[in-house]
């Protein structure tokens, strides 16, 4: 099955934002339109997105103030600005707030079609490749394949995504893995799960695998920044 890739446009000029859906959908991509950046924001919190178009000029909150909240807690996504000028000082400073593209209008639309599949195949190879299929650790034991595990409670069986989860986090020892990383690979850019859906996992992961489920020493939360595995509960 092929993937669909979504698209955030965040566009306050009706009829552009018609036209670039539009021909973005006749090229397969999936479009949500967002009105100004406080909503693209809001957009964000509950749905995964591969790409957002950002225009700059629009009411309530401009592209670029929008550009530099979405980079405080996600620096994975692409975003390419639209803007009215071409001046250089708006091209740097579209760039300085982290996005990773500029066109000025009017554009051809080609060009951004062009423009768009690039940024979201660059992106996509750099998603992690979850390639582990048994792992132990302590005196536990996992088969990602069949989702059969073991521990001093026993053997039992993980959910699917409860084994997508422990891969990854397994496969990244020792590296703090982000919330967002944690809901494009696991949960597959569809709407959000809340945070707490997946501290409950990590909660399940210390009941099956820690000897002190209240002082883990492999499954750790780290606020605000995202979760870790600690290879020998160091």
């Amino acid at each position: 099955m092929t993937k669909v890739y979504r698209i955030l446009l965040v566009e306050d000029e009706s009829d552009l934002a018609e036209l670039i859906r539009i021909n973005l959908e006749i090229e397969g991509y999936k479009v949500s339109i967002a009105g100004h950046g406080a909503i693209a924001i809001q957009r964000l919190k509950s749905e995964s997105f591969d790409l957002i178009i950002m225009d700059i000029m629009m009411p309530s909150m401009d592209g670029i103030t929008a550009t530099q909240h979405i980079r405080l807690t996600n620096n994975d996504i692409p975003i390419m600005i639209l803007s009215a000028s071409n001046s250089s000082k708006d091209r740097i400073s579209g760039l300085k707030a982290g996005a990773d593209d500029y066109m000025s209008k009017p554009f051809e639309l080609e060009e951004m079609m062009l423009r768009v599949q690039k940024l979201i195949r660059r992106t996509q190879q750099h998603l992690p490749r979850l390639t582990l299929q048994e792992f132990t650790f302590g005196t536990n034991y996992i088969d990602f394949n069949s989702y059969k595990a073991s521990s001093k409670n026993g053997d039992f069986k993980l959910t699917k995504k409860e084994a997508q989860l422990l891969k990854l986090l397994i496969e990244k020892k020792n590296q703090v893995v982000t919330r967002e990383e944690i809901l494009k690979t696991v949960w597959g850019y569809t709407v959000f799960p809340s945070t707490r859906t997946i501290d409950n996992f990590i909660l399940a992961f210390r009941k099956y695998f820690e000897d002190d489920a209240k002082n883990p020493r492999y499954f750790l939360s780290m606020r605000g920044v995202g979760y870790k595995y600690s290879e020998n509960g160091e």
